[in-house]
């Protein structure tokens, strides 16, 4: 199972001001203490707030004090491996030099992990940047910013600097990027629309999969998910999902925790009939569903966020893949049909 990161930061590195330290820019500070890095490198991290001074970002330009604790967030887990280049066809609907866009394919796993180091997003796109370089003349590489699960579809943002990665990464961080998602999940609600408050963290038994915790639980961290109906098919429904945070398996477990387990979810429990008839007809029919997708109902549907570079309002919209639309209809024509289709032989 590919495991989905965090869109947040993590922390690469913490430390405290010595009593006696002089006053000295920061930027001067970090690079006498970090290894295998560049002024220009520490100047992006905090032009982007990811270097935060007694939990507070700072510019460049500031000067150090005996005993400040300095933080240095980044968007990826401090640990990377060697990453080789695959010609694999990519969706890419926008790009320009500080940004790429990609309609991600269910099955195609973001970034190369243990069980799968080749064919992934990232190789992909290590290929397609290959002789491309950055406005200050260094090789463009794919930088992440978040991820989605191998098997959701959907629309997702690469960074091709390091400025623009922080940036955004600090755009995620602090959930000023709007997220939207279409699920069929299964089961009807009683209400239009909703709000899902629940602490998210791993199961203590099962690290693999995630679970909820109540609000002052030690575990799990604050996780928020709006959702509204879209279309309703009595045993199943078609909702928005809009993410307010976005912890790992956020959607899935959110629902779940509700009594709504997205449809073919074998993780989460979905990938069993849930509600409906005990007819044969219609068990065929749930199978018949399970087969046009045979993955996970979640499609990472809109994104919109401030363009790194120029700061304007940047929306993007991605239209579902085949074996959404397909489960869709079968789902509409079972509504119009109900009847004709649960006469048992």
């Amino acid at each position: 199972m590919q495991r989905e990161e965090k869109d947040e930061l993590f922390e690469h590195y913490k430390f405290t001001v010595d009593r006696g330290q002089e006053l000295l820019r920061i930027d001067k500070y970090l690079l006498n203490l970090i290894q295998n890095t560049t002024r220009s490198k520490i100047q992006n991290a905090a032009k982007a707030g990811c270097i935060l001074v007694n939990g507070n970002p700072e510019k460049q330009n500031y000067k150090v004090k005996p005993e400040d604790e300095i933080t240095i967030l980044m968007p990826n887990p401090p640990r990377d491996i060697e990453i080789i280049a695959e010609d694999i066809p990519l969706e890419v609907p926008y790009e320009d030099e500080d940004i790429i866009i990609i309609n991600k394919p269910a099955g195609l796993v973001v970034h190369p992990a243990h069980g799968n180091y080749t064919g992934t997003l990232v190789n992909a796109l290590i290929y397609r940047f290959q002789g491309d370089t950055t406005k200050t003349g260094e090789p463009v590489r794919p930088l992440l910013v978040h991820r989605i699960d191998k098997n959701t579809s959907g629309i997702m943002i690469v960074a091709k600097s390091e400025e623009a990665q922080m940036k955004i990464a600090n755009e995620f961080f602090n959930h000023t990027i709007a997220r939207k998602y279409w699920a069929l999940v299964w089961g009807d609600f009683e209400e239009e629309e909703g709000t899902i408050t629940a602490k998210v963290g791993r199961n203590l038994k099962d690290r693999l999969v995630m679970t909820t915790f109540p609000d002052d639980s030690e575990y799990g961290k604050h996780a928020v998910t709006h959702w509204k109906v879209l279309e309703r098919f009595g045993y199943v429904t078609l909702i928005e999902c809009q993410l307010e945070t976005g912890r790992t398996h956020q959607i899935r477990i959110h629902l779940k925790s509700i009594g709504h387990p997205l449809f073919n979810d074998e993780i989460y429990g979905g990938n069993q009939i849930i509600k409906g008839t005990t007819f044969t007809k219609y068990k065929q029919f749930i199978n018949n569903c399970f087969s046009l997708i045979p993955r996970h109902a979640l499609h990472a549907k809109q994104l919109g966020l401030m363009h790194p570079t120029t700061g304007k309002e940047n929306f993007f919209d991605s239209e579902l893949p085949e074996d959404f639309k397909a489960v869709l209809e079968k789902w509409r024509h079972y509504v119009k049909y109900k009847g004709n289709i649960l006469q048992d032989e």
